[in-house]
């Protein structure tokens, strides 16, 4: 037996003659490289954090009717609250700022319901008028054109559509129940959200504090500190991207009312309440509007159409986000790229709108902790993997 081997074989049987045991699995844990060690460490805290995760995930989808209502009444209640505040501020009655800023936003929201309506049932007989216009001209192409169809053949496909609508009529029929119940669960959750926006309105204050009292005593100054640095930046979010909207709107709708695309109005608004979906809304509602043009302008309006809804949103995604959007709430176009694809993948057109917010929110609130800024009551320093600058970097750069 070497020299080396025999100090550690004597710590062994002395280990043993105290303990009366060896401690073979230390001596196995030490004798392992130093980078095994260290990655199976964080492989097992990953796979708790990815555990608590999915444990989350499945209470907030079990849970949707009732998550999905409040989650909209906190980004309503962070889009009033700018005005309401205001309002507070100038000693206006509590009840009076609430009543005031709901039929503000009533009025708001009906005003542009009613342009679009007006505008539809001013338009409907042109529209109407150039729809068979273009149905004539797509099936003078399918004849004259490339395809060289027929009547008959054209006769033949309408009829095998009319019958296969026909054998789906059973189907057509739970849709229908289907779409009835879906009204009811949107009804309840309009009712659900406008009672707790109600609530949060009047008294968020005194809810945030019951809710912290559920905290460990000595934790309440972080969470307290982080949660409303995220708040502010959930606020500032909410306020910018309002404004990117209607940025958006005017523009669009302005294009697509000097090129003569019919329903300008309507597609303003959609474009306005489209925007509060990062990225998906943008390209739905433009494509909507450069859709429009094709079938009643024809190709080189649409053409036009699409250079104003990519001129409007390369404006949007270079210019108006990174100077609007502001120190703490700068997104990167790649960070929410991925957060919008992931919330759209585990809960759908509502994990896509409430992605960049709660995003946001996580992020402000890691950092205010990490960086010990709810000590000092100073803004947090720290590297936000929601900015496209990170904030050491950017004071090295003045």
């Amino acid at each position: 037996m070497s020299d080396e081997s025999s100090p550690r074989l004597r710590d062994l049987i002395r280990q043993r003659s105290v303990t009366g045991r060896l401690d073979v699995t230390g001596e196995v844990e030490r004798s392992l490289p130093v980078g095994l060690r260290v990655a199976t460490a964080y492989s097992w805290r990953l796979l708790v954090i990815a555990a608590a995760i999915g444990v989350l995930v499945w209470l907030v989808i079990l849970f949707k009717m009732l998550v999905v209502p409040l989650l909209i009444a906190i980004l309503l209640t962070a889009l009033l609250w700018p005005a309401f505040a205001a309002m507070l501020r100038a000693r206006f009655p509590r009840w009076l700022a609430i009543v005031l800023s709901l039929l503000g936003t009533l009025v708001i929201v009906g005003g542009l319901l009613w342009l679009a309506v007006w505008q539809i049932t001013q338009q409907w007989d042109q529209v109407q008028a150039r729809t068979l216009g273009a149905m004539a001209q797509l099936q003078r192409f399918l004849i004259d054109g490339p395809l060289h169809l027929t009547e008959r053949e054209l006769a033949g496909f309408v009829d095998q559509a009319m019958a296969y609508l026909g054998a789906q009529g059973e189907l057509l029929k739970s849709g229908a129940i289907a779409v009835g119940a879906t009204f009811g669960h949107v009804a309840t959750g309009a009712v659900l959200t406008l009672f707790i926006l109600l609530c949060l309105l009047a008294d968020g204050g005194g809810i945030w504090r019951w809710i912290l009292r559920l905290f460990p005593r000595a934790s309440r100054p972080a969470v307290d500190v982080a949660a409303r640095n995220g708040w502010a930046t959930v606020i500032d979010y909410a306020r910018t991207q309002m404004l990117v909207a209607f940025i958006d709107a005017v523009g669009i709708g302005l294009g697509a009312f000097l090129l003569g695309v019919p329903l300008a109005v309507p597609v303003a608004v959609l474009v306005f309440l489209g925007s509060f979906v990062p990225i998906v809304g943008a390209v739905i509602t433009g494509v909507l509007a450069v859709f429009l043009a094709l079938v009643y302008n024809g190709p080189w309006i649409a053409l036009w159409m699409l250079v104003v809804v990519l001129a409007v949103q390369q404006l949007e995604g270079h210019v108006l986000q990174p100077i609007l959007m502001g120190s703490a709430v700068k997104v990167h176009p790649l960070a929410v790229v991925l957060v919008v694809a992931g919330g759209a993948l585990i809960a759908g057109i509502p994990g896509a709108l409430f992605a960049v917010p709660l995003a946001a929110f996580v992020n402000v609130a890691v950092v205010t902790v990490n960086s010990g800024a709810w000590r000092t009551g100073a803004d947090p320093d720290g590297d936000y993997i929601w900015q496209t600058v990170p904030r050491a970097r950017r004071r090295s750069m003045r």
